[in-house]
C-alpha cells in the first residue's frame, strides 16, 4: 500500500485516513468537549512511532498533534469551535509551514501586512491540506486556507516518497491569527512537540529495520550456514539493539515532559531530535548492510524506511541545528 502511494502520491491514501478516523486517531488529544479523546502527547508519541514503524503515509503528526495544539495554546473559543470537531472527525487535514524558523533560506519566509500574509514557505509538511498553520518572519502563528484567494501550493520532490512536502506562496492571502501566538511562545512549542514526533518516527522506522535485518538474517544462508551465526552479523545486529534501545525511554520521557514539565521540555525535544536523529541514521544504514546487495533494491522496499528516517533527522533542524537549541536553553551559546 505503500509502494501505492509512492507512486501515485496525487490519489492520496483515503483509505487510510478514513480507518485512522475509525481507530479515533485523529481525535487522540482533541478535548473531549469538541468531540475527541483528550489524551496527552506521551500517548500521541506512541502512535507516532506505530505510524513511523509502518511509514503510514498520513498527515498525523500535522493534523492529528499540532493543529490541536496551537489551536488549545493559543486559539480564540471560535476558532477551537470551528476547527477541533472537524479534526477530530477527520474532515479537516492541516499541514505545517514554519520551516524557515529552524533553517533559513534564502528568499524564504511570511511577512503579515494588516491581517494578509506574503510570501514563501518552503518544505510544508503534509502539505496536501485542507489548512494551514504558518509562522511569519515575526513568530506569530496564522491559519490559513488552502482554497483562499492568493494561496499557491506546489509539491516537492523530496527523497521520501511516503509524504507529502511542497512550498506555499502567499500572496495577500488571508490569515486568520491565532491571538495567543503573538509573543513567539506558541512557535517554540509548536516546534518542540513537532521534533518530538519526528524522532518517534524515526524510531518506530529504526525498530522496523532492525527487526527485518534479524529476520533476513535467520533466514538468508550463506556458506551452507544462515548469517545470523557469523559473528560479524551478530555485532552489527547487537550494536544497533544497543543503540536504540536507550532511545524508546529518552521518548518517552520528553513527550511526557511536554504535558508535565515545561522547565524540562524544550531541552529535551532538542536532545531527543539530535540523538534519534543520529541514531536512526546509524541503524538504517547497518540493517540495510546486513540485508546486503538485496537491501538496496526497490523490489525489497527496505528503501522507504531508510529513507524517511532520512528526511526526519533534516526537518525542523538537523542534530547541530537542535544541539545549538539546547546550547543556547542552558545559555552555552
Amino acid at each position: 500500500r505503500v509502494r501505492q502511494f509512492a507512486d501515485e502520491p496525487k490519489a492520496g491514501a483515503p483509505d487510510i485516513w478514513t480507518q485512522l478516523t475509525e481507530l479515533g486517531i485523529t481525535g487522540l488529544v482533541v478535548p473531549e468537549a469538541h468531540g475527541g479523546s483528550g489524551l496527552g502527547m506521551l500517548d500521541a508519541a506512541l502512535v507516532s512511532q506505530c505510524l513511523g514503524a509502518h511509514v503510514t503515509p498520513a498527515p498525523y503528526m500535522t493534523t492529528c498533534v499540532l493543529a490541536p495544539l496551537a489551536l488549545m495554546r493559543a486559539g480564540s473559543d471560535a476558532q477551537c469551535a470551528r476547527w477541533l470537531p472537524s479534526i477530530a472527525a477527520g474532515s479537516t487535514r492541516f499541514g505545517l509551514a514554519i520551516s524557515e524558523h529552524t533553517g533559513a533560506r534564502e528568499g524564504a519566509g511570511v511577512v503579515a501586512t494588516d491581517g494578509t500574509l506574503d510570501g514563501l514557505a518552503l518544505f510544508v509538511l503534509d502539505a496536501d491540506a485542507d489548512a494551514y498553520l504558518v509562522a511569519d518572519q515575526a513568530r506569530a502563528v496564522f491559519i490559513v486556507e488552502r482554497d483562499a484567494p492568493g494561496v499557491f501550493f506546489e509539491p516537492l520532490v523530496s527523497i521520501d516518497r511516503t509524504r507529502v512536502i511542497g512550498e506555499l506562496r502567499l500572496e495577500h492571502a488571508a490569515g486568520d491569527p491565532l491571538d495567543g501566538s503573538g509573543d513567539g511562545a506558541l512557535l517554540g512549542t509548536l516546534t518542540d512537540h513537532a521534533r518530538v514526533m519526528l524522532a518517534a518516527d524515526t524510531i518506530g522506522a529504526a525498530q522496523h529495520m532492525l527487526d527485518a535485518a534479524v529476520e533476513y538474517a535467520g533466514q538468508r544462508e550463506q556458506f551452507g550456514r544462515v548469517i545470523a551465526s557469523f559473528q560479524a552479523v551478530k555485532h552489527l545486529c547487537a550494536d544497533m539493539a544497543a543503540s536504540l534501545e536507550p532511545c524508546h525511554a529518552m521518548l518517552w520521557y520528553a513527550a511526557h515532559a511536554l504535558d508535565t514539565s515545561a522547565d524540562d521540555a524544550h531541552l529535551y525535544a532538542c536532545h531527543l531530535k539530535a540523538h534519534v536523529a543520529e541514531t536512526g541514521t546509524q541503524v538504517a544504514r547497518t540493517a540495510t548492510e546486513v540485508h546486503g546487495g538485496v537491501g538496496f533494491t526497490d523490489l525489497l522496499g527496505l528503501h522507504y524506511w531508510f529513507k524517511r528516517i532520512g528526511l526526519n533527522r533534516q526537518l525542523l533542524g538537523s542534530p547541530e541545528r537542535a544541539r545549538e537549541d539546547a546550547a543556547r536553553a542552558q545559555g552555552w551559546a
